[in-house]
């Protein structure tokens, strides 16, 4: 009997503690259709099942604990999803998303993708390629980080990005060492294409799915290109599903701001789709008689007509209405605590008007799952309207011709122009096998032509009164004094009253009549580039070759629309090569040759008054690395190493009373390491963890001076660290918490003269914070930057010019989400 009851005891105690459990449940893609064929299993284990033709699943006899379920299938991006078994049987609802390669070769209907990482680039290759594959190093940041680290411009976002940094305040960059401008539609593009933008606003984001850089020259793809790399904004596109989200954020120095994003189909058959992102600003800044009034607009389209054809329009609208702040002056000792970083310089009449446009229409086309065809083109224009009191670049001058350190020499512009970029994008994607071999080819066209427009003309007023205060004379010239107007003192008397630095309350309305004008037209100018180009991605086992050729045609048609009108033409034949070795499943290494060409004509660099003419800039890049991903790939790590050579660079000449002349530069070379971590640690836990160094430095040069010396604005070693974890269960379940630090070496200022010492510029360290708290559909989110509250400087060309960072600021946002 108690044999008996002992081996019941057993058998009781068995089925309590191995008691076993199903999980079940149906998968659907994101339009809710019903998927077959999709593999489901426990991580890490053998097993596993198959969803019926219902989309149905079911896992037995599993035992209570936390696992991940892997959810995979051909053509749609792998799924972990968290289950817990506690006691009872799961049953779930799961989704997948169309894998972005499979879906599209161009950019026409949004990314699903909902976290910090991005797996694949249209940019890199000119086809839907992933960026473990690309030969060639891309950062990048996207809408769920800008979103989170409470983003407005790009210049907030680009400490994510290793290698890339502030030149100025402006619209201004450094990648790699080198300058990249925002007048400069080589550098800057949207979706691919050349856009014309501001050089003096940082450009808005509340309508970009993310921002890209792709490292080194693009020239194979993209004909005239920037040297260091090239920056691009990519439009939200629409999504075939219901979203819409709304946040107003409200911070210091008065910032305001509110934004929209809706999207979804248009019909029911989901052959029509839209997005309409707005954005809306009103915000003052640390920096005296500085503020932003800016609205966007962004409506874009998606036609699907059927499952071959895909059509898109895209616009996107902005108005900006602002003062341009040239930055902060200090003392003649260089000191750069010598004045506060709030001190501008402007008047309390100055203002910045800008309209800028973007409308594009994009048409992808599959004559057959082999070969596609894609045709993009878009229009810019960009309006500046312009009255601003700013330095000429130079102290002012007493009698003796000697410079007071505390007074600035004034100078005044009113200015308008406008300025049209029309491009035309053409491209063929074909895969072709060859025996073991697969191919990707791109075979394409592009044409792409800037017009400066004519009636841009500027009003400038500088200089010292001449001797009978009827006109102004540029300079001062104290052997001349008979031919100037003198004060009291025997000083020169300006023709715009000298700044003093040192004035407790600097700021009035100017009496524009008062001044003596010199009036500079801008003929009309034109210039136009295209190019063909043959790409192919050839796989082999465990290896893939990237090999491309462009030929690239480039002209400028001087003294544009005249009688004397003159046809300069410049072409290039540019090779781009890559090799991808996939190690492992984790690690792939690559290696990459590209060549870089640039023209510098005048027109070509915007700017009527940069004299010339100038040789063609050349760059060649080499660079080796390795990309890996971890954590079932939501975690990826990336390592390049690069030298770049740059010739024939331009920088400011210094030339007293020409302040816009540029100069040629001899040789310039790049030598340095990056690397990148970006992903989710846990579904809750997101970081990206980012560091270059960079040793940027002149090795030919006309002055010898610089032989040896870093570049300008160009820190050694820079990086940044920031995280985000949201607790996921337990009372404090929805509260999340974000911290972060970036930091810069010491850089200096740009090249003022020739032999003359270049301003240093202090290395600084900031840190960054954030509380989120999420109920529902709704978070609260509140940012801090700079919370030690540091003094520092993003760059600067000179001590009349510095370019002081922000003191310590909040953001509080309200995200809602449906």
């Amino acid at each position: 009997m108690k044999f008996f009851l002992t081996n019941i005891f057993l058998l009781l105690s068995i089925t309590v503690f191995a008691q076993k459990y199903n999980v079940s449940g149906h998968i659907t893609d994101s339009k809710q259709t019903k998927l077959a064929g999709i593999t489901v299993k426990i991580k890490a284990s053998k097993g596993g099942t198959v969803s019926n033709q219902d989309g149905f699943f079911s896992i037995a006899n599993i035992e209570k604990g936390e696992y991940i379920l892997e959810v995979s299938g051909v053509g749609y991006e792998k799924l972990f999803h968290p289950v817990k078994i506690d006691g009872a049987n799961i049953s779930i609802s799961l989704q997948l998303n169309e894998a972005s390669t499979e879906l599209q070769t161009v950019e026409i209907t949004g990314r699903k993708e909902t976290e910090y990482k991005n797996s694949a680039t249209f940019i890199g290759s000119k086809s839907a390629t992933a960026l473990k594959d690309l030969p060639q190093s891309i950062s990048y940041v996207t809408k769920e980080l800008i979103q989170d680290q409470a983003a407005f411009r790009v210049n907030d976002v680009v400490k994510n990005m290793s290698g890339v940094s502030q030149f100025t305040f402006y619209n201004d960059l450094t990648i790699r060492g080198h300058r990249v401008s925002g007048n400069d539609n080589y550098s800057m593009l949207v979706n691919g294409m050349r856009a014309f933008t501001s050089f003096w606003k940082q450009q808005l984001i509340p309508h970009i799915e993310r921002v890209e850089v792709i490292k080194g020259p693009s020239s194979a793809l993209f004909g005239n290109a920037a040297a260091g790399g090239s920056l691009n904004r990519v439009t939200k596109k629409p999504l075939d599903e219901k979203r819409q989200s709304f946040n107003i954020s409200m911070g210091s120095f008065a910032n305001f701001r509110t934004t929209a994003d809706f999207t979804g189909p248009m019909n029911e058959e989901k052959t029509l789709l839209y997005r309409l992102n707005v954005g809306y600003e009103n915000s003052g800044s640390f920096r005296d008689l500085q503020f932003e009034k800016n609205y966007i607009i962004a409506p874009s389209f998606s036609f699907l007509p059927n499952h071959k054809t895909r059509i898109n329009f895209d616009i996107v609208l902005q108005n900006g209405d602002s003062r341009l702040d040239r930055g902060q002056s200090v003392l003649g000792t260089g000191d750069l605590y010598s004045t506060p970083i709030s001190k501008s310089l402007n008047r309390s009449n100055d203002y910045l008007k800008e309209n800028v446009y973007n409308a594009t229409v994009s048409l992808n086309h599959k004559f057959s799952n082999r070969i596609s065809f894609n045709s993009s083109f878009m229009r810019t224009s960009y309006d500046e309207d312009l009255l601003e009191h700013r330095s000429a670049n130079t102290y002012a001058k007493d009698a003796a011709g000697k410079l007071i350190d505390s007074q600035v020499e004034m100078q005044v512009f009113i200015r308008k122009r406008t300025f049209n970029v029309d491009n035309v994008s053409n491209y063929f994607n074909i895969d072709v096998d060859l025996g073991k071999t697969a191919h990707k080819l791109v075979i394409g066209y592009d044409y792409a032509q800037e017009v400066l427009a004519a009636g841009g003309s500027q009003l400038t007023a500088r200089g010292y009164r001449n001797a009978t205060n009827t006109g102004s004379i540029n300079t001062y010239d104290a052997t001349k004094k008979a031919n100037y107007l003198l004060d009291a003192a025997g000083n020169p008397v300006p023709n715009v009253a000298h700044y003093d630095l040192k004035a407790t309350n600097p700021y009035f309305l100017a009496d524009m009549s008062k001044y003596f004008y010199q009036r500079t037209d801008y003929p009309s100018t034109f210039y136009s580039t295209q190019g063909i180009y043959l790409q192919d991605q050839i796989t082999y086992k465990n290896l893939q070759v990237l090999l491309g050729l462009r030929q690239d045609y480039f002209t400028d048609l001087e003294n544009y629309n005249t009688s004397t009108e003159n046809k300069v033409t410049q072409k290039a034949l540019i090779p781009r090569v890559g090799l991808v070795y996939t190690l492992n499943n984790h690690i792939n290494a690559y290696g990459t040759f590209v060549k870089g060409y640039q023209p510098q004509t005048s027109t070509a660099v915007s700017n009527v008054n940069a004299g010339g003419p100038f040789d063609p800039l050349y760059s060649t890049l080499y660079e080796v690395g390795a990309k890996t991903d971890w954590f079932d790939k939501r975690l990826t790590a990336n390592v390049s190493i690069y030298q770049l050579t740059v010739d024939g660079a331009l920088y400011n000449a210094g030339v007293s009373g020409q302040p816009d002349l540029l100069t040629q530069v001899g040789r310039e070379v790049s030598k340095g390491i990056e690397f990148d971590i970006i992903g989710q640690l846990a579904t809750n836990w997101n970081l990206i963890i980012n560091y270059s160094y960079n040793d940027a430095t002149f090795t030919q040069s006309k002055d010898e001076t610089l032989i040896g010396r870093q570049k300008p604005n160009a820190p050694k070693h820079q990086g940044n660290i920031w995280t985000k974890y949201v607790i996921s269960k337990g009372n404090l379940s929805g509260l999340g918490i974000g911290l972060g630090t970036n930091f810069a070496t010491e850089r200096l200022g740009s090249i003022v003269a020739a032999g003359a010492a270049p301003q240093a510029i202090p290395a600084y360290q900031l840190l960054t914070g954030a509380i989120y708290y999420k109920v529902g559909k709704c978070q609260l989110q509140l940012n801090a930057n700079n919370l030690s509250n540091t003094t520092y400087w993003v760059g600067g060309y000179d001590k009349i010019r510095m370019f002081p960072g922000s003191p310590r600021t909040w953001m509080l946002s309200i995200n809602y989400a449906i």
